[in-house]
């Protein structure tokens, strides 16, 4: 074979393995209009439709593991970050920072405005929903291609949110160990199929990371549900766990269907208030399937 058939034939290969190969994970950090530092990671393919994935209370971008190595989601710019109080990103010390959902929508505004995300599809997870609401209230959904609810939470009233009161009065407790067992306590009730000893571990110390001012001023967190969903346009999906210990999929259903009679739903028959972690391989399908029908795909840089 001559020397320069075989180098283009070797140069072929190497780029058809190039191409197969994930990318290489990017972090970064992005400044909120109020001076917190907010700490962003990015997977999959740089080029594809961007999807943005928010976690939920006590924890971290690490929330979404599965969802970052899943083979069907590859095709996508997966983008996470860490909430205002939790992962890596800035922890205010006084309680009036984690108040105003407005602050929380900024957050995630500047996310996608640094990340130069066109029309990003969000995923948020319980207090992740919340933090969606508040983008669309302050922001609408023109810069949107949809949004993903994961056993969210919709409003913060008795009639949605599930009474716990010795697990929320044991996480913000000053005593170390009671605030530790509130936080163990606070996970065990996220599950309907408790995960694995790593995966619970892990989850732990991102709670153990979460600021307790955040903590003790979430309860009392703005969510203007009537502003942030009434007008929305683009795809909303709500996904719940049948057996959620922590939000009431039925009722926080029909409380957003009141608003936004368009929002679609589905419920996980085996899952408890993390389906994303408990029914892994089925969500990672479904969300695969509305990424593909709705997420937007970016234009040449």
């Amino acid at each position: 074979m001559p020397l320069s058939l075989r180098h283009l034939i070797l140069a072929l290969m190497l780029a058809l393995v190039s191409a197969t190969l994930p990318a290489a994970e990017k972090h970064y950090t992005v400044s909120a209009p109020d001076g917190v530092q907010i700490a962003v990671q990015e997977s999959g393919n740089p080029a594809g439709p961007p999807i943005i994935f928010i976690h939920g209370l006590l924890g971290s971008h690490l929330n979404w593991t599965q969802q970052q190595q899943a083979p069907q989601l590859q095709r996508y710019r997966l983008i996470t970050f860490d909430l205002r109080g939790h992962g890596l990103s800035g922890k205010p010390q006084q309680e009036a920072a984690y108040r105003d959902g407005k602050r929380w929508a900024d957050d995630l505004a500047a996310v996608i405005n640094n990340a130069q995300a066109r029309r990003p599809l969000l995923v948020g997870w319980s207090l992740g929903g919340a933090v969606i609401t508040n983008y669309l209230a302050a922001y609408g959904d023109s810069n949107i291609s949809g949004a993903v609810y994961v056993d969210g939470v919709v409003e913060l009233t008795p009639d949605l949110i599930p009474a716990h009161p010795q697990v929320y009065s044991a996480m913000t407790a000053e005593r170390l160990g009671t605030h530790l067992d509130g936080e163990r306590a606070f996970l065990r009730l996220c599950f309907y199929q408790q995960p694995d000893r790593v995966t619970f571990e892990r989850l732990l110390a991102n709670a153990a990371l979460a600021a307790w001012p955040m903590q003790r001023a979430v309860p009392t967190m703005t969510i203007p549900l009537e502003q942030g969903l009434k007008n929305v346009r683009a795809p909303l999906l709500f996904i719940y766990g049948r057996h959620d210990a922590l939000v009431n999929p039925q009722a926080s259903l029909a409380r957003a269907r009141s608003v936004n009679p368009r929002i679609e739903s589905q419920i996980y028959d085996d899952s408890g208030h993390a389906p994303f972690i408990e029914e892994a391989p089925r969500f990672n399908r479904q969300l695969a399937a509305f990424a593909a029908r709705h997420a937007a795909p970016q234009r040449a840089q």
